[in-house]
């Protein structure tokens, strides 16, 4: 499926969806995720799902149809639980959950379910479109640009545009685009929320890939989140990012996929590489932080069954209480001790004094 063929529809978002006030950011979605899954980290039937969130006075349509994945399994619509669901369980709302999900509604993979219509299968193409387009193309993400106007001309001039009016849509949106943060999405810097909307596109790419019958082999994950438009829509790209997606593509890979969310399955994988794996399950079932060594900005929450096979990813693995006051510095500082411990451990000694070292560099 290709967004220069579909339909634009803007659906039930024209709606008013009641998510209180804008200081709250996304609390309301947070909370009818949390409420609808009923706290497991297992694919929840939509009908259940509704049922649960329904009778909180919370939004219900706009969650399901715009921010989740839907599939059908036997017959039955169910809601999956991938990382937008596995953020909103395991953490308290925070803008870094708001960030998340408005990429989620930007990216725009939906899935399917029955009675669904074609173009709800990526439902807000016209988001997709503005913030791949204006945002990022045109703005270079100068977000102070957008204002419902601007959003009400370029989704109107569109052909692909079959709403009767679209300034309900624009000013909804726009409105959207202050709770779930956009201006944030310009920070060049790797940051916590922008790792787990890399694990949240490929799980969304994957199971979108499997409703047409296609499951992407792991060593073609890379050039499926490139192809996706994942850098524009994720906001502003540079070195750091593109260095730090390699490590999360292996780290997601080793992870086994959307399988990190079953105990099972990652005991099977783990068990491959290490046969005494189930001390990785006792005791502390909360989630371990993943981090990189060469940049502690690359960190990842991560279900603790993963932890081993984060490690064979060139990770580091840290607990779920250091995770909670993880602090970057610190980790270098620990990194550079045990590195200059290892380095005289093994009788390692420089073969020059610094002063050879700066005249050798200053005559180059």
């Amino acid at each position: 499926m290709t967004a220069d063929s579909e339909q634009w529809s803007p659906g039930s978002f024209t709606k008013n969806f009641s998510w209180g006030d804008e200081s709250s950011g996304l609390l309301q979605l947070h909370e009818s995720i949390r409420l609808g899954f009923a706290g497991a980290m297992s694919d929840v039937p939509r009908a259940e799902f509704r049922a649960r969130v329904e009778g909180s006075y919370r939004p219900d349509y706009i969650p399901m149809n715009f921010f989740l994945f839907n599939r059908v399994v036997d017959g039955i619509d169910h809601l999956i639980a991938d990382e937008l669901v596995f953020q909103a369980l395991n953490e308290v709302h925070s803008p870094r959950f708001d960030k998340l999900a408005l990429f989620a509604f930007n990216f725009s993979f939906a899935g399917k379910w029955r009675g669904a219509k074609p173009y709800q299968r990526r439902p807000a193409l016209w988001s997709n479109e503005y913030v791949k387009k204006r945002v990022d193309r045109q703005f270079h993400w100068n977000t102070k640009l957008i204002n419902a106007g601007d959003i009400e001309g370029f989704v109107f001039s569109d052909p692909r545009y079959t709403g009767k009016t679209v300034r309900k849509l624009a000013t909804n949106l726009n409105y959207l685009y202050r709770l779930g943060r956009l201006s944030e999405f310009a920070e060049t810097r790797v940051e916590r929320w922008w790792v787990d909307a890399l694990f949240l596109a490929l799980d969304r790419l994957i199971e979108d890939r499997k409703l047409d019958g296609k499951t992407p082999i792991e060593s073609r994950y890379g050039a499926l989140l490139s192809r996706s438009d994942f850098q524009a829509i994720s906001g502003n790209r540079s070195v750091e990012k593109d260095l730090a997606t390699k490590h999360l593509i292996t780290l997601y890979t080793a992870c086994g996929a959307r399988e990190r969310f079953s105990d099972e399955l990652v005991k099977e994988r783990t068990a491959l590489k290490l046969p005494e794996v189930e001390w990785l399950f006792a005791n502390d079932y909360r989630p371990q932080g993943a981090v990189h060594p060469t940049n502690p900005q690359i960190l990842k929450n991560i279900p603790r069954a993963c932890a081993m096979l984060a490690r064979y990813a060139g990770f580091d693995v840290i607990d779920a209480d250091e995770l909670a006051n993880f602090n970057a510095a610190e980790f270098i500082r620990r990194h550079t001790r045990d590195a200059l411990a290892n380095l005289r451990e093994r009788r390692i000694k420089p073969t020059m004094s610094a002063e050879e070292l700066t005249r050798i560099t200053r005559e180059r």
